[in-house]
């Protein structure tokens, strides 16, 4: 067997793969001068010539592993614990970029409310010892004791215990790398966009991320340092999602960048506007026909790209807060971020204090709102993203009503309507107002995160600040034009919607789709 080796890939890494098994048992070594090297017990079997038994390893193949690592850093077996420290590479390497193209090439695995719900509840404890098959060996009396009673780790009070932590940071170490390594290479193939310097700066920190994340060992070295491996990813995790914070506007200042460079005819960036270095227009017959071919507000690929990215950001933050969540005291009817009875009429309470907050500091008073409909009514659901959805609908409507009758006015009240029944599919809230509506031929615009009405100054100011907060009262998103098409997205993510019906010059109708089961798994983008 070894000189048969040696003709086939003389002195390079391959890899043992044990059949039967999940393709993360692979195992490296290192072929050289008819002497093969193992990091384990498997050295002795192939030294000897003898074929291991089926209940070892029932057969053998050879793989090239998909990168090579760098010479100055060191690999281990993945019994000893160990891994590689990936950060220590450059961005633009070879081995970074082979990395990024193998996990893209990995399917993302999808969730629900349900799932999420369910797993923090330990519900799935049972299937922890299929999802490690390559963790430190466990006798199988320790593995029916830690394992097979569910109900040992079920907490009526949602307190998640070291084993459903473990369970759900094992997933993560998994799944976050894919789900980066997927954005990664659509930010580096997006047209125009991916050129401006905010855009770029993006990219480099999902990159960091990405590294950091599989710098970390797939699984505990040791069954006895399991829950010390816990803490120390989740300690990574924490640092990404706050860094991660400010990239909504980091991704608004990209967009005004290439807004800027479209309309000055710099098609790649200039000084003058904030963005790269980059070719110019050479003639104003050029700049007149760049400004023609490329609406801004209505480039499909770029809105494409940005309607993937952020549903894509909504998920990976979600799994990460969730599991962050899982690690805090327990909070009555929540189980992580979830509230297993979210009251869309305290969600809707909330805010209207905080959108009357925002219209009353800036044109001194705001319109009243009327709720109507189910006000008992619960269900679960993420509070957070209900509430940005309805701060944001109700924030238009407020400005809306006010700049449209007068800031002296009596203004007409604004109109929230929840609506459920036992046999509806969705629980459904209606805003509705009287602010003059939305012209026609604007209403494909208002779900574009390219568009907006506010002012080229304004719009400047807010991106020069560097918010570390998704969305709040005090948010510089506010006049960048992605309230809209964030609310929807955030809709969507759990399989709801929102739509908008509008007549010009009297009102507009904003109805909000919310599954009431939450069992619609996330539509992830490829």
């Amino acid at each position: 067997m070894i000189p048969l080796l040696n003709r086939a890939i003389g002195r390079h890494f391959v890899s043992v793969v044990v059949g039967g098994r999940r393709p993360s048992l692979v195992r490296p070594i290192c072929v050289e001068g008819g002497r093969i090297s193992i990091n384990n017990h498997d050295t002795d079997t192939l030294r000897n010539h003898r074929r291991p038994s089926p209940s070892v390893c029932p057969r053998w193949t050879l793989t090239r592993p998909p990168f090579v690592h760098s010479q100055r850093l060191s690999t281990s077996s993945s019994t000893s614990g160990e891994c590689v420290d990936y950060t220590l590479l450059p961005h633009d390497s070879p081995q970074v970029l082979d990395l990024i193209n193998h996990h893209a090439r990995k399917p993302q695995t999808s969730a629900s409310l349900q799932t999420l719900m369910k797993t923090g509840r330990g519900e799935f404890l049972h299937k922890m010892a299929k999802q490690m098959p390559d963790s430190p060996p466990i006798a199988a009396s320790d593995t029916e004791a830690a394992y097979a009673n569910v109900d040992m780790f079920t907490s009526e009070e949602s307190e998640a215990t070291p084993l459903v932590l473990l369970q759900v940071a094992s997933f993560l170490r998994r799944e976050l790398p894919i789900r980066l390594a997927h954005r990664i290479q659509d930010l580096q193939r997006v047209p125009l966009l991916r050129d401006m310097k905010s855009v770029q700066q993006v990219k480099e920190l999902y990159t960091t991320s990405f590294l950091e994340i599989l710098s970390v060992s797939k699984h505990p070295p040791t069954r006895e340092g399991q829950f010390a491996w816990e803490a120390k990813f989740a300690s990574i995790l924490e640092n990404i999602y706050e860094r991660h914070g400010s990239v909504l506007v980091q991704m608004a200042r990209g967009a005004f960048e290439l807004r800027a460079a479209i309309r000055r005819g710099v098609l790649l960036g200039g000084d003058d506007d904030g963005c790269d270095d980059g070719p110019k227009t050479s003639s104003s017959a050029d700049l007149s026909r760049s400004r023609d071919t490329v609406e801004f507000e209505l480039m499909e690929s770029t809105h494409a790209f940005l309607d993937r990215f952020y549903i894509s950001r909504i998920g990976i933050r979600v799994l990460i807060g969730q599991y962050l969540s899982l690690r805090q005291p327990p909070v009555e009817n929540y189980v992580g971020i979830i509230c297993s009875k979210t009251s869309p009429y305290e969600i809707v309470k909330r805010a209207i204090d905080d959108a009357a907050f925002m219209c009353t500091r800036k044109y001194g008073d705001a319109p009243e709102v009327i709720i109507t409909g189910r006000l008992d009514m619960t269900f679960p659901y993420v509070p957070t993203h209900l509430h940005y959805i309805m701060l944001e609908l109700l924030k238009n409507s407020m400005r809306a009503t006010v700049e449209y009758h007068g800031v002296d006015a009596d203004y007409p009240p604004i109109k929230v309507v929840i609506a459920d029944g036992s046999d509806n599919e969705d629980v459904i809230v209606k805003v509705s107002d009287e602010g003059g509506g939305i012209p026609r031929s604007n209403m494909k615009r208002i779900w574009s995160y390219l568009f907006t009405t506010a002012d080229p100054e304004i719009q400047e100011g807010m991106v020069a600040l560097n918010e570390n907060v998704d969305h709040s009262i005090d948010s510089p998103l506010a006049g960048l034009g992605y309230g809209l098409p964030i609310s929807r997205s955030y809709a969507r993510y759990f399989g709801g919607d929102l739509s908008i019906m509008s007549m010009e010059g009297h009102g507009t109708d904003c109805f909000v789709y919310l599954t009431r089961l939450g069992n619609t798994r996330e539509p992830l983008p490829i």
